[in-house]
């Protein structure tokens, strides 16, 4: 990451961003919900604190997707953006693939295994997880 911060962007280019930290907990999600958010059968997050998530050009539209939190994207071409989680609201979980130049932050495990679609599975060897990860990074950072 550069002095300027990570760039990236929605699909139509109405909504462009600066992350200013460097992101962590990068892993894949499969649950369904991430499923029905993308159109794919996994999406990419890693995790940033609210603060460091720029808007440089637009506003992702917010919606409140279920009991756990609220998903962003943009209002124009519908890319998906984000993710906040009520356990941890000064948390961002962006999505990898928005990114510039997303090869700079691999995952690192796989979570929601349980609703992985029968057809898709990756070769990598990262830890899996059929529900969430027992202990994260974000419970670190959000119970100090």
């Amino acid at each position: 990451m550069d002095d300027d911060g990570l760039n990236g962007r929605c699909l139509c280019g109405a909504i462009r961003y600066r992350v200013l930290s460097e992101p962590f907990d990068a892993g894949y999600c499969h649950c369904r919900m991430c499923q029905r958010f993308s159109g794919a059968p996994v999406m990419a997050y890693a995790s940033i604190p609210r603060d460091d998530l720029l808007f440089e050009t637009g506003e992702p539209v917010r919606r409140r997707s279920s009991d756990i939190g609220e998903r962003w994207f943009c209002g124009d071409c519908g890319s998906s953006l984000a993710m906040v989680v009520d356990d941890a609201p000064d948390l961002v979980d962006l999505a990898l693939a928005t990114l510039d130049d997303p090869i700079a932050l691999p995952p690192n495990f796989h979570i929601w295994r349980e609703s992985r679609i029968g057809w898709f599975d990756t070769i990598d060897a990262l830890p899996r997880h059929e529900q969430a990860r027992p202990r994260t990074e974000r419970l670190r950072v959000s119970l100090g």
